[in-house]
């Protein structure tokens, strides 16, 4: 009689661990199967030692497998109060998004005309009425470098603008003359206005241009095409700048971007050259 009452509680002390291992599910086994395991040496070592009723040895494997199924099947909670802040932190993100990009133009071209004199962060000089240093310079013959040209509109600018040429090879000190060309396909008149950058950074202050299209509005009327030259030179002080000695391939990339500003259209060089000898004659 006493080992079959010693025998019962060790019998339901296994059913107790079976239970508990029986309530994870079949997707879960192998995640939580070392603390089903620790559950149910915990509950066999206890019933082992202790004396407990059927009915308690029910509860008790009850309130175990209660507890494990809450530990794992248990998810976080979102209030309406979240979900409402993370809705306004998005929105407030959109609209700061949005605000950046329509101020992007002009505030890039208030910084770039601040630091033009430097050429601050790949920006180049501008030398509108430099005609003596121009004059003066004496080219560094034995030190070659190629310029590349680049073309780019906004995702808002339907124009079609490009280079006419690729690349130009100079050497400092001397002044070279390049082309690109711009296009409205469109049935409407648009006006641009664009902005620069040399690349790599460090050779924007020796970047020099003597005449280009930058930061000036230029509109085109519906299908019209124009070339906008760009007149350069590099000053002969980039070789001797030591952190430029391995460099020898600048790009001069130009972005065109939609203005919205209104101003006169341009006048193609044959119909301005009729203009003048109309007005000689009259």
């Amino acid at each position: 009689m006493a080992k079959a009452a010693t025998a019962q509680p060790q019998s339901m002390a296994r059913g107790v661990a079976a239970g508990v291992l029986r309530a994870t599910s079949a997707r879960t086994v192998t995640t939580y199967s070392a603390q089903s395991q620790r559950t149910a040496r915990a509950v066999m070592a206890h019933t082992s030692t202790s004396r407990h009723t059927p009915r308690t040895l029910q509860w008790l494997s009850q309130s175990w497998s209660r507890r494990l199924y809450s530990t794992q099947y248990q998810q976080p909670q979102f209030s309406r109060g979240d979900n409402k802040a993370t809705a306004i932190y998005a929105t407030a993100w959109i609209i700061m998004i949005l605000g950046f990009s329509y101020a992007a133009v002009p505030l890039y071209r208030a910084f770039c005309q601040a630091w033009r004199a430097t050429g601050y962060g790949g920006t180049v000089n501008k030398h509108d009425n430099d005609k003596k240093k121009v004059e003066d310079m004496v080219p560094v013959e034995d030190r070659q470098i190629t310029v590349r040209f680049n073309a780019d509109t906004s995702a808002t600018m339907p124009w079609s603008f490009k280079p006419q040429q690729k690349a130009v090879t100079v050497v400092p000190g001397e002044t070279a003359l390049a082309f690109f060309t711009a296009s409205n396909p469109t049935d409407e008149a648009i006006t641009g206005i664009s902005t620069y950058n040399v690349v790599p950074f460090e050779a924007g202050q020796y970047f020099n241009k003597i005449q280009c299209f930058c930061f000036e509005e230029q509109r085109l009327n519906p299908n019209e095409e124009v070339d906008m030259p760009v007149f350069f030179y590099i000053d002969p002080e980039f070789a001797e700048d030591p952190n430029l000695m391995r460099i020898n391939d600048i790009t001069l990339s130009y972005t065109f971007f939609k203005s919205t500003s209104t101003v006169s259209p341009i006048v193609p060089p044959e119909q301005r050259q009729l203009q003048q000898e109309q007005a000689s004659t009259a």
